[in-house]
């Protein structure tokens, strides 16, 4: 087998991290600041809210253009105000290459892992997809 072969056959599951931070929508920027500096991390899951909901991401990128850009206090923005929803998911089944489109398609660099129920179960950034065909 050859290694463009190889690489076809690694899955999401593989490469992903599989820490999955959460933070409620009601809780402040700051909030979410605080969390991500202590973590070391640059993204949240926001939780659902009830069964019919949908799960959210909130990130440094999202903190940096809605709050930090526009001089508006964390303390006094909540995360649902500038998060994404729905995130973008990706199942951990699927195939790298098609991770990989799937996030430049979108111009995102990072996306929700889910498994097939729905659940999360990780995070994949771009960098790690791509990283992650690279022989060791």
């Amino acid at each position: 087998m050859n290694q463009q072969a190889d690489d076809r056959a690694i899955r999401v599951s593989e490469i992903m991290s599989g820490q999955v931070h959460t933070i409620d929508g009601m809780a402040t920027v700051a909030e979410a600041m605080a969390t991500m500096r202590r973590l070391q991390i640059s993204s949240l899951v926001v939780d659902r809210r009830h069964d019919d909901d949908e799960l959210g991401l909130i990130t440094v990128s999202d903190l940096a253009r809605e709050v930090v850009a526009h001089d508006r206090a964390p303390a006094r923005v909540n995360v649902y105000e500038v998060m994404s929803k729905p995130a973008l998911t990706i199942r951990s089944s699927m195939l790298v290459r098609y991770a990989v489109r799937l996030l430049v398609q979108f111009g995102v660099s990072r996306a929700l892992v889910v498994d097939d129920a729905g659940a999360p179960c990780g995070l994949v950034t771009l960098r790690d997809l791509v990283l992650g065909l690279t022989p060791d």
